[in-house]
């Protein structure tokens, strides 16, 4: 399902991430700072160093490790598992494309009272949040696949276009998550909150998935009245109001 898809791709990052910046801080014996090439776009005068995050290592890492439990695995061409493992590659090796596409050249300034007369680059990944965003924007478009008379995944409809290696792609739906389903884990969105002014997935058009909403007045405790304290904490009074809340049917 697209979910499967997202969480081999989110778990496949997060190795090349976590390992990328632990040996660009020393915590590994296997590897160190990064060696990536200078960019050509670089300006001349800029000096090319510093200790930047090892991206070729931790990409390397984490496709020999997170890859392997696929690999290891042989099933008959055609079959259910083997397209299985076939997406599970593909988005594996999304979600280290992610990393790496997003990494970028970071620079600090030296000089004289900071006059940045001289410049010193290295390789930066992202933050991590980048790259689940990212990835989330690929799982809301992820591509529906088939496998094909020779045994390899193709787009379920044709007239698609196929995914492309930065790409999500899955072979199942995803369940009903209106619906209660307890096989799939889904609990469904009857009695959930909802914002009746928001356009996104947390109001009401969308979490009631069309089931319409109920109104009632619930009463809420919160903060209020907070003053500032020398030295130094913030002291506040608990106030209690009425509002109104929004509930799927």
């Amino acid at each position: 399902s697209r979910e499967t898809a997202f969480t081999y791709a989110i778990s496949a990052a997060g190795v090349v991430n976590t390992v990328s910046r632990a040996c660009r801080e020393g915590e590994l014996n296997s590897c160190g700072c990064s060696r990536a090439a200078r960019p050509k776009d670089l300006q001349r005068d800029w000096l090319w160093g510093g200790c930047g995050d090892n991206l070729n290592y931790g990409y390397r890492f984490s496709k020999e490790f997170v890859d392997a439990r696929e690999r290891e695995k042989s099933h008959p061409k055609g079959s259910y598992d083997s397209a299985r493992l076939q997406m599970n590659l593909h988005n594996n090796e999304a979600g280290r494309r992610a990393v790496s596409n997003l990494a970028d050249v970071s620079c600090k300034c030296h000089g004289v009272s900071g006059s940045c007369s001289l410049k010193t680059c290295w390789l930066q990944l992202a933050d991590f949040r980048k790259v689940g965003d990212a990835l989330k924007e690929k799982y809301d478009s992820a591509a529906a696949m088939k496998l094909n008379s020779r045994g390899k995944l193709v787009p379920m409809h044709s007239n698609f276009n196929p995914p492309t290696g930065n790409d999500l792609v899955h072979i199942d739906q995803s369940p009903d998550y209106c619906l209660k389903n307890q096989s799939t884990g889904s609990l469904g969105t009857v009695g959930r909150l909802c914002n009746k002014t928001s356009e996104g997935m947390d109001g009401c058009e969308l979490m009631c998935c069309g089931r319409g909403y109920d109104q009632y007045k619930a009463q809420i405790v919160e903060r209020c009245n907070c003053k500032f304290h020398w030295c130094c904490y913030v002291k506040c009074k608990r106030c209690t109001k009425i509002v109104d809340q929004f509930v799927c049917k």
